[in-house]
C-alpha cells in the first residue's frame, strides 16, 4: 500500500496569521491533534499540534529558567518565551515539515514517524498539500487488512501445513527450532523442539497468521541446548487433541 491509499484527503488547515485560539478551536471542533499551517498562497509552512500548546504562560505550565541558564543561553530562553507567550500560530512554528510523496510506501511512512517521533505526516505533491496521514489512518488501514472471523479461505490441511513451514523457513529467528506441525480440520498443532522459550509465542503468532487456519494448539517442548533437559512444555502438550 502507498501513502495515497490511506491518507486523509480532507485536510483541515490553519493560516499562519491565525490566533492560537482559532487553531485550538479548529482542533477541538474537528477532533484532531494537529493542523498543517499554510501561508496566503496555500503553501505549507509548518504544523501546529496540541503538544505545542501544552506549555503556556496562561496555564502556568511554562518552564522556568534558572539564573545560570539566563546567562548561558539567552537566545534559547527568548525563543521559549515566544513559544509560551505568543498569540499567533506563526510564532509557534519552527519550519520543521515532515512530509512524504503520495507514492511513498507505508513502510516509509512508519519509519519516518518513528525517526522523527511525530504522530502525523503530510503528503505533498510538487509542494502542494494533497493529504495527511495520522496514526489513526494507519490503524484504519490495518483494520481493513486484518482477516475477519468469517473470511477464512477454502484451503486444505495440507496447504495450511505447507504454508506454515514456508513461513518458518523465511524467518531469521527460527534457527533455534525444529517444528513438525500436524494440521487437522484446519487446527494447527505445533509439535517439535525449541531452544529458546521466546520462540513459543512467536511460532504461535506465525501459525495464527496462516490463511485458513482455524486455531492453534501448542505441543512444543523447550529444551536447554547445553544439558538437553526439558525446560517447559506447551500448554496443550499433556492434553489429547480434541
Amino acid at each position: 500500500m502507498k501513502a495515497s491509499d490511506v491518507m486523509n484527503k480532507n485536510v483541515v488547515t490553519v493560516q499562519q496569521g491565525a490566533t492560537l485560539e482559532e487553531a485550538a478551536r479548529l482542533m477541538l471542533d474537528h477532533r484532531i491533534s494537529g493542523l498543517p499551517v499554510v501561508d496566503q498562497d496555500g503553501k505549507v509552512v509548518g504544523v501546529i499540534t496540541e503538544g505545542d500548546l501544552m506549555r503556556r504562560a496562561e496555564t502556568g505550565t511554562a518552564k522556568r529558567a534558572g539564573r545560570l541558564a539566563s546567562f548561558l543561553w539567552p537566545g534559547k530562553l527568548a525563543e521559549e518565551y515566544v513559544h509560551t507567550h505568543g498569540r499567533k500560530v506563526s510564532e509557534l512554528l519552527n519550519g520543521n515539515i515532515v512530509a512524504v510523496s503520495p507514492d511513498a510506501s507505508l513502510a516509509e511512512v512508519v519509519s519516518l514517524m518513528d525517526a522523527r517521533r511525530v504522530k502525523r505526516v503530510l503528503v505533498l505533491e510538487q509542494g502542494r498539500l494533497v493529504g495527511i496521514i495520522a496514526r489513526a489512518d494507519l490503524l484504519g488501514s490495518l483494520m481493513k487488512l486484518l482477516p475477519g472471523e468469517h473470511a477464512a479461505p477454502a484451503v486444505t490441511d495440507a496447504q495450511i501445513r505447507a504454508q506454515f513451514l514456508k513461513q518458518v523457513d523465511q524467518q531469521s529467528w527460527t534457527a533455534e527450532s525444529f517444528t513438525d506441525p500436524v494440521v487437522k480440520d484446519r487446527i494447527d498443532e505445533l509439535r517439535g523442539i525449541i531452544l529458546n522459550e521466546r520462540l513459543r509465542t512467536a511460532l504461535r503468532v506465525l501459525a495464527e497468521n496462516v490463511p485458513g487456519v482455524r486455531g492453534v494448539r501448542d505441543h512444543l517442548v523447550c529444551i536447554e541446548p547445553v544439558s538437553g533437559m526439558v525446560v517447559s512444555q506447551g500448554e496443550d502438550a499433556q492434553r489429547p487433541a480434541a
